[in-house]
């Protein structure tokens, strides 16, 4: 298949340069980056600004209670969105990024019980309105599955290109394709952040669909000036510069924070869970930790029975513990 069109500006390199050098910086703390309750966090900031840009009307209290499973007011529709979008969350690290099959299964479960045909393309014309006007006219309905084929071939190649780019030209291009009657928008912030995280794990606790919400007038412009030019440069740009505040923001929030043992150790029982492991496997998740400093959290973990340990010496190994 042919590219999807676009231009590597002087702006994309610089925002790539930026980019990478504060994933740099936030994988030298993993722990405290992935721990299971900012996790939880920003997964409900992810999915609060990706439904927002939507017009659900729950707020962001609402939507904890949610995932809290407690009994929340609001319209039942709104509800029904909250709970389709976090069990699509959850299942994100489990799809094949690169699998139209997968990208379809995701849009039945981010749509289910709000669109009739969720899960599958569309079978008739569409037209994206902004307030009265037609902003754009998604391509005839008969093109649809062939574009998509498309789009996931181009995904496919791009295995060795930068997922920054290749998650931002995902995005585009399903929001020109406008694959779906609904949820077009919702599977394109989606799917970005399945593409990246794929490459990037930190990127799974990092609210990128935030982010755009709070620029959601840019984000708007930056698909509609695309449209005009007939390729993804300006969306690109917009789209690096989104990531970018959102690294340079959680990093300003967690990068002065002193990691500990007992971040260390939760960050592993996330990571190593199910799994046997040796302390050099352990010191592999912390860059520039000591083997004592490894010993000393292992032991630790020991004492506390978080970590069950068999063998000795140079056969030692470790589990973490199965917790109910």
């Amino acid at each position: 298949m042919n590219k999807p069109p676009y231009t590597i500006t002087n702006v994309i390199l610089n925002e790539i340069a930026a980019c990478s050098e504060l994933i740099g910086k936030i994988q030298a703390y993993p722990a405290k980056a992935v721990s299971p309750k900012l996790r939880r966090q920003n997964r409900i900031k992810s999915i609060f600004g990706s439904l927002k840009i939507e017009g659900n009307s729950l707020d962001l209290d609402q939507m904890t209670a949610i995932l809290d499973q407690r009994r929340v007011q609001g319209p039942v529709k709104d509800i029904r969105e909250v709970e389709n979008a976090l069990k699509a969350y959850e299942t994100m690290d489990k799809w094949d990024i690169h699998s139209e099959p997968d990208f379809l299964a995701a849009h039945k479960q981010m749509m289910k019980g709000v669109l009739d045909n969720a899960g599958r393309y569309r079978t008739s014309q569409v037209g994206v309105l902004t307030g009265n006007k037609v902003a754009h006219v998604g391509p005839g309905y008969k093109l649809v599955p062939k574009l998509m084929g498309n789009l996931f071939q181009y995904l496919r190649n791009s295995k060795e290109e930068n997922s920054l780019i290749v998650g931002s030209v995902f995005h585009y291009e399903l929001e020109f394709i406008h694959p779906f009657l609904d949820g077009n928008g919702r599977m394109g912030r989606l799917w970005q952040n399945a593409i990246i995280s794929s490459s990037f794990p930190i990127f799974r606790n990092i609210p990128i669909e935030n982010a755009i919400r709070e620029n959601q007038k840019e984000y708007y412009q930056a698909l509609a000036a695309s449209d005009k030019q007939g390729n993804s440069t300006v969306f690109i740009e917009f789209s690096l510069g989104i990531i970018r505040r959102a690294l340079q923001e959680f990093h300003s929030v967690f990068g002065s924070e002193k990691e500990s043992v007992d971040s260390r150790l939760e960050y592993a029982l996330q990571e190593l869970k199910g799994k046997s492991f040796s302390r050099k496997e352990y010191k592999t998740l912390f860059i520039g930790l000591s083997t004592a400093t490894a010993s000393r959290d292992l032991k630790k973990g020991v004492d506390e029975k978080r970590i069950v340990k068999t063998g000795d010496k140079r056969l030692t190994r470790y589990a973490t513990k199965n917790r109910e």
